[in-house]
């Protein structure tokens, strides 16, 4: 089931299947998100905003917008 990550929860992670072409693409390319890559949602701020990841070994911290633009499946 393919899902943005930011709609996961704390504990729930997948692979990444795309990152949506927009404004944000460059920026989260360059931050190691890419097609393939093994990522864990580690924190949920309350009100969603901002969202801690582990991507295959670091931890990395994003916005609910640029969590929106990365798709995950299980």
């Amino acid at each position: 089931m393919k899902t943005n990550l930011s709609q996961y929860s704390p504990g729930q992670g997948g692979t990444i299947t795309s990152i949506l072409k927009g404004e944000l693409y460059a920026k989260l390319i360059e931050m190691g998100l890419y097609k393939g890559k093994q990522v864990k949602v580690l924190f949920k701020a309350p009100f969603g905003d901002p969202i801690a990841i582990d991507i295959e070994g670091y931890v990395l911290s994003l916005r609910k917008d640029e969590a929106d633009q990365v798709q995950i499946e299980s």
